[in-house]
């Protein structure tokens, strides 16, 4: 997975990644089971707030969202290159537009 692009607030993107029943849910915690389904059911805008903003710190707290890939693309690196064209697509991080990138003169 690369990443949720969940359209909504805080509380969607969560109930994908962080509640029973989401599509990359793996494993839960009971409190923050019971606090997601609190919040859902909250009718005060400020308490809700304040609820997601518990969920979010709880999360945090117990390291539940880990980074399992490290993006790694070929790029024109190395002493013949005299412009690898990174950054040039911002914020794109690899060597792009390919046609951008230049060996140096012999």
């Amino acid at each position: 997975m690369c990443i949720n692009a969940v359209y909504g607030n805080a509380a969607s993107r969560l109930s994908e990644t962080i509640v029973s029943g989401g599509v990359y849910t793996y494993g839960t915690y009971p409190d923050i089971e019971a606090l997601y389904e609190k919040q859902a059911q909250e009718t005060d805008r400020r308490r809700r707030e304040t609820m997601l903003h518990q969920l979010q710190q709880m999360i945090a707290e117990r390291t539940r969202i880990a980074p399992i890939m490290d993006y790694f693309w070929p790029s024109g690196l190395g002493p013949r290159v005299e412009s690898a064209a990174l950054m040039l697509i911002d914020p794109f991080p690899w060597a792009a537009p390919l046609e951008e990138v230049r060996l140096k003169k012999k």
